[in-house]
Formats: structure tokens, C-alpha cells, sequence
């Protein structure tokens, strides 16, 4: 049995209100993680309706199996771009809504095997899916110092990503990169030890992880797809609701529901967790969530 969940659903009276689940509804969770939003949508659809909930990592599914017994919850282990085959799988032609959270789980982040964490001494890993090959290690390990930089630069928005790119190439000369504290460690040594990150709360490694996570996982390129093809599989009124938590997702989100003619956005500005929030989960800070409806 997966371990209990630490996982706080962010914006959890807000994705209710705006997703509005009601007997009969079907809705899909396209990121189960700790299952908080599944729950609290399944728990107000009645017999007649049932959430769709989806995880690339297989352990919220095993969770799930204990955790949402007797709830009207059917789950699929798939990145949220195959929620059109899973629909299909179900014979489902449109749902009532649909629903990401984008973004690392805490329960993710609190697996040391993961490699998630700074303090980490498990391996640089960093996939959402164990099904994939590629971990973070490998990127770390055989890209071109330029490649690297780029990488980092572009998923990161890491201003000094040459400096860091060039540190990690010279010392894996030596010594391979293998867990996730070695990495965080060389990365926060390239920041002027006075000014430390420059960033405030943040760690110095924190946009290196980002990039890294984001580029193992495929993030942004998944993201991108499921804005094209998730609109059609809502009903006329259903809805779209995207949690962000970096500029990298948020951005093509907001564009997307401006620019996509299937879509009416209904949040001018994204919504975002309040104080009381905050102070319970902090993780909640950054979470900017947008809403569209299928027009008819």
C-alpha cells in the first residue's frame, strides 16, 4: 500500500465553485495526486455521476484504491493528454468538466527516491511516470554544456543557467551527478554567497530543478497539447480549470482561453489562494487558477 498522502489540494473551495459539481455530472481530474480534488468532487455527484481521475505517477492510483473506496471514482494511469483515449475507453463522448493541477504534488516532493527535494540524497531522478526512461541524471550528465545552459535557461528562466551549465559540465568530468542534494549543492555555489539567491523565499537550485523536472516530463509540450484537444471532449457550458504555479504554464493557459474560439474565458484575471490559505499551505502561494467554457 502507497504511504498516506501529505498533500494539500490548493484552491479547493474555488475549483468547486467553478467547476460546480452536481448529481449525474461526470468530471475528470487529469492530475489525481493526492486525490483532494477528486474527493470533493466525487462526493457531490451522486450515484448517477462519477469523476475520471488520471495520474502519470502510479502511486496516487494505488492510493486511490484504499483512499476513494466507495466513491463514484474511476481512475486510469495515463499523462492527462490521453484523457481523449481514456474517454474513448469509457465510451464517453463529452464530459461536464475538466479539471489540472499542474505541477509537483507535495507527496512527490516528500520521497526521497524521487529526487524532487533539495536535500535529497536519493537518486536525481525527477519523472513524474517510472515508465519513462530518461531521468534527470541523464540530462545532467551527457547534454552539451550548451544544450544544457539552454535547457535550463528556457524551462527555467535561470539567469545565471551559463554559469551553472559550465560548473556542472567541469565537475562531472571528475564526478558524475547522481543525487538530487550533489546538483542543488554545485547549483547554489554559482550564486555570490551574500546575495544567495537574489529571489527572496526560493532556493538557488529551485529554477534548475524546474527546468530539469520540466524537461524530463515532457510539461510544457503536454500542457500545449491538451489545450488543443481537451475542448472538444466538454459539453456546450462545460468547463476548462488549469491550476498553475510558474509563468511557463500560466502564460500559454491564459493565451489559449483568449485566443481559442470553442472556449469563453470566465476568470478575467487568475485566481489566486487567499492569507488564510497561504498560512495553512503555503505551497498554495503561486497557484493561479483560470477557467473557460465550451461555448455552444
Amino acid at each position: 500500500m502507497a504511504a498516506p498522502t501529505v498533500h494539500v489540494p490548493v484552491l479547493p473551495a474555488e475549483v468547486l465553485q467553478w467547476l460546480d459539481p452536481q448529481p449525474g455530472k461526470i468530471l475528470v481530474d487529469g492530475t489525481l495526486g493526492g486525490g483532494g480534488h477528486t474527493r470533493m468532487m466525487a462526493e457531490r455527484l451522486g450515484d448517477e455521476g462519477y469523476v475520471v481521475a488520471v495520474d502519470r505517477d502510479a502511486i496516487p492510483l494505488q492510493r486511490a484504491e484504499e483512499t476513494l473506496a466507495g466513491l463514484p471514482v474511476k481512475v486510469a494511469h495515463a499523462n492527462f493528454v490521453e484523457i481523449p483515449k481514456i474517454l474513448d475507453s469509457l465510451e464517453i463522448d463529452q464530459v461536464d468538466g475538466i479539471l489540472l493541477d499542474l505541477g509537483l504534488s507535495s507527496d512527490q516532493l516528500a520521497d526521497d527516491e524521487r529526487g524532487f527535494s533539495f536535500e535529497s540524497d536519493g537518486p536525481l531522478d525527477l519523472r513524474f511516470d517510472f515508465r519513462d526512461k530518461k531521468t534527470a541524471a541523464d540530462l545532467v550528465n551527457h547534454l552539451k554544456e550548451k544544450d544544457l545552459a539552454d535547457l535550463i535557461y528556457q524551462n527555467g528562466e535561470e539567469r545565471l543557467s551559463r554559469r551553472i551549465a559550465k560548473k556542472i559540465c567541469h565537475i562531472r568530468k571528475e564526478t558524475p551527478f547522481e543525487t538530487s542534494k550533489q546538483l542543488a549543492d554545485v547549483v547554489a555555489s554559482c550564486y555570490p554567497r551574500a546575495g544567495g539567491s537574489g529571489r527572496g523565499r526560493i532556493h538557488p537550485a529551485t529554477r534548475t530543478f524546474q527546468a530539469l523536472r520540466i524537461a524530463v516530463n515532457r510539461e510544457l509540450s503536454s500542457l500545449e497539447t491538451a489545450l488543443e484537444t481537451l475542448p472538444d471532449r466538454l459539453k456546450p457550458g462545460g468547463r476548462l480549470a488549469i491550476i498553475s504555479f510558474h509563468s511557463l504554464e500560466d502564460r500559454p493557459v491564459k493565451q489559449a482561453f483568449i485566443d481559442d474560439p470553442r472556449l469563453n474565458r470566465l476568470t478575467r484575471k487568475p485566481i489566486t489562494a487567499t492569507d488564510e490559505e497561504i498560512a495553512a499551505n503555503p505551497r498554495s502561494r503561486t497557484a493561479k487558477l483560470r477557467v473557460a467554457e465550451r461555448v455552444g
